[in-house]
């Protein structure tokens, strides 16, 4: 019990870890906080300190929900613990303790989570959101839509019980924090790739 927990309690702070913060400060710029869009994610990375910096961000945020399952597996840790210490990554991301509690929206980290968890569902959210966000040319619909879908290609895929509801769980937490994205989607307000606004509250 107490092994579960502190895996649980590790995940959540590494998944804490703002390396968009951190990149973009080691590339001399401002707090995102107060900058772009004010998100602490890879979007505003990419916008604020360059290409590097985003990509950068991407890599290690997905990079870190991965560890901290993997680090469970290693550990003899059962399924429904595992589930548990990827969504407590992917929230640890959303509301850092590092940063008052406020931070990115989980796309990526969920992303490395359950590539470990659930890779086949997980590879079919992404294929969702490359096209997703690629025809419309709107990263926050594709990671809305991919987030609503994961759920269920864990299910369809026969992943077990406690990973789908994780799955299902972690995608309405990247929903819930896309909540100003899909109010200025349906307002037809919404930044899209190349131009060169960034709405307050944007996704990262």
């Amino acid at each position: 019990m107490w092994v579960a927990v502190l895996l649980v309690a590790f995940a959540y702070l590494a998944g804490s870890v703002p390396f968009a913060f951190l990149f973009a400060r080691r590339k001399g710029h401002l707090d995102l906080r107060l900058v772009g869009s004010g998100n602490v994610g890879a979007t505003n990375a990419f916008r604020v300190a360059g290409s590097s910096a985003g990509l950068l961000t991407v890599l290690f945020d997905i990079a870190k929900g991965a560890a901290v399952v993997l680090a469970a597996q290693r550990l003899g840790a059962g399924q429904s613990v595992c589930a548990s210490v990827g969504v407590a990554a992917v929230a640890g991301h959303i509301y850092p303790v590092w940063l008052g509690f406020r931070g990115g929206k989980g796309v990526a980290t969920t992303c490395g989570a359950f590539a470990v968890l659930a890779p086949m569902a997980t590879l079919l959210a992404a294929s969702v959101f490359a096209v997703v966000a690629g025809l419309s040319r709107t990263v926050s619909l594709g990671s809305m839509v991919a987030a609503v879908c994961l759920g269920p290609f864990a299910y369809a895929a026969g992943t077990p019980v406690s990973i789908v509801r994780a799955a299902f769980f972690a995608g309405c937490l990247v929903l819930f924090n896309h909540r100003s994205n899909l109010i200025r989607l349906a307002g037809g307000a919404e930044h899209h790739a190349g131009s060169q606004a960034a709405p307050p509250g944007d996704h990262s």
